[in-house]
C-alpha cells in the first residue's frame, strides 16, 4: 500500500511566513485546509479539485477560477521542483481564507527560489508564474523558519487580481 499523505487525524498548520501576508497575519485568517501529495502526474488534478470543492464548502466560489488556477501552477511547479532533488519528497497545499480572499501556500523540499521562465511565443510550457502573478493580488516565496527546509510558494487570491 503506497500513503500519499498522511492519515486523516494529522493536520498541519501552515508554515508561519517571516512576515505578514496580505493585510494581516495567520490569526485573521480563519479557514484553513491542508493536503499533502506524493510528487506524481495525478497531484495537479487532485490539489484543484480539493480547492473547488474547499472554497465552494466555505462559500468562497467567486474565487474558485483564480484560486485553482493559482493551485494548479504552483502545484506542478511544487511537483517538478521535488521531482528534481535526489530523493522526491511530498508537495504540501494550504488553503487558508477569510471574508474575500484565498491563501495558497505550496511547499516543496527545493530551497531553490522559483524563477519565471523566459518563454517564446510558441512554447507549449513555461508560463506558470507569469500566469500566477496575473491572477493574483500578489505572490513571493519564502524559505520556512520552522526547520522543515524546502521553500513555500505562496499567492493570494482575492476579488480584485493584480492590484
Amino acid at each position: 500500500m503506497v500513503m500519499l499523505g498522511p492519515p486523516s487525524s494529522v493536520r498541519l498548520p501552515p508554515p508561519i511566513p517571516p512576515f505578514p501576508l496580505a493585510q494581516g497575519t495567520a490569526d485573521e485568517w480563519p479557514l484553513w485546509t491542508f493536503l499533502e501529495l506524493g510528487a506524481l502526474p495525478g497531484a495537479v488534478p487532485c490539489a484543484r479539485l480539493h480547492a473547488r470543492q474547499v472554497l465552494w464548502e466555505w462559500s468562497l466560489t467567486g474565487l474558485s477560477e483564480s484560486a485553482e488556477l493559482l493551485v494548479s501552477e504552483l502545484t506542478a511547479n511544487a511537483v517538478a521542483a521535488s521531482r528534481s532533488m535526489v530523493q522526491c519528497a511530498p508537495v504540501r497545499l494550504w488553503l487558508l481564507a477569510g471574508r474575500a480572499q484565498v491563501l495558497v501556500m505550496v511547499w516543496d523540499a527545493c530551497p531553490r527560489p522559483p524563477v519565471p521562465a523566459e518563454v517564446s511565443e510558441d512554447a507549449e510550457s513555461g508560463r506558470g508564474l507569469l500566469l500566477v502573478e496575473a491572477m493574483s493580488k500578489r505572490w513571493d516565496w519564502y524559505l520556512p523558519l520552522d526547520g522543515t527546509g524546502g521553500k513555500v510558494v505562496w499567492a493570494l487570491a482575492a476579488d480584485e487580481p493584480g492590484r
